[in-house]
């Protein structure tokens, strides 16, 4: 199993960032995804997560109205939409797949 993000950078406040994720390993279409998130000297914490099909999202109350997460199964690739950034934001953003995890990338919010 294999999960690659990218997408993460500097964006100031209010700004937008899409992170992807391409999974490899598994049959990526049956299976829900999520992404997490972890900033300095907190916890891991659960920013979305999407059903196999797409057809049911959930996410963080930190996030609902600014982050939409969906998929494509048939590029074995799940995003994340992050708009109307904070500085709160700032973390490492990791893919997730059972107890498989991404690398990880690193989203700085900051003027």
């Amino acid at each position: 199993v294999q999960l690659v993000e990218s997408g993460g950078g500097l964006v100031q406040p209010g700004g937008s960032l899409r992170l992807s994720c391409v999974a490899s390993g598994f049959t990526f279409s049956a299976y829900a995804m999520s992404w997490f998130r972890q900033a300095p000297g907190k916890e891991r914490e659960l920013v979305a997560i999407i059903t196999s099909t797409g057809g049911s999202t959930n996410y963080a109350d930190s996030v609902k109205g600014r982050f939409t997460i969906s998929r494509d199964n048939g590029k074995n690739t799940v995003y994340l939409q992050m708009n109307s950034l904070k500085p709160d934001d700032t973390a490492v953003y990791y893919c997730n797949w059972r107890l498989a995890w991404g690398q990880g990338t690193q989203v700085t919010v900051s003027a």
